[in-house]
């Protein structure tokens, strides 16, 4: 039997309400200046579990809410809202996840912290951007502090920690 999402999205407020906002600073870098490994909130955990969102399972989004449909997009250094393509677990098409990108290593990295579905809460996650064929390999074109990509759109991975 289904459960109801005003269900569902009750139980994860709870949980949310508990952690605040997840944080993302503090992350250790490598030499390239890529993000290190970084270990998924508790909470995040248990919110993915009630979202019966899995390790693995992924979802399109347009990586910048400012930039939808763009061929190319300049992402910068620093915090990102993105925008779910398709449903995402029990989260659906529109839901915005807030997150960080580094730009200082060949290609962008992105780790998305948290989720805001239309009419809810935001709460804890963990995923992060990936593309095959070196699609979120940046242009050479980019400055310091920026990456240009060929296209908006990648996938969501869930992860259970940020390797």
């Amino acid at each position: 039997m289904p459960i109801p999402k005003a269900f569902l999205f009750s139980a994860i407020a709870l949980l949310a309400t508990a952690s605040g906002c997840p944080a993302t600073g503090g992350v250790a870098l490598r030499a390239d200046g890529t993000p290190g490994p970084q270990d998924c909130t508790e909470e995040a955990k248990r919110t993915m579990r009630a979202l019966r969102l899995h390790v693995g399972d992924t979802a399109l989004v347009e990586l910048d809410a400012n930039q939808i449909r763009s061929r190319a997009v300049t992402l910068y250094d620093g915090p990102i809202e993105s925008i779910l393509k398709n449903d995402f677990g029990t989260l659906e098409t529109s839901t915005r996840l807030y997150g960080q990108v580094w730009t200082s290593g060949p290609q962008v990295v992105i780790r998305w912290y948290e989720a805001h579905p239309p009419d809810s809460e935001k709460f804890p996650i963990c995923a992060v951007a990936r593309l095959s064929e070196d699609q979120m390999r940046k242009r050479p074109d980019s400055k310091p502090g920026t990456a240009i990509l060929d296209g908006s759109v990648a996938a969501a991975y869930v992860v259970d920690a940020f390797r």
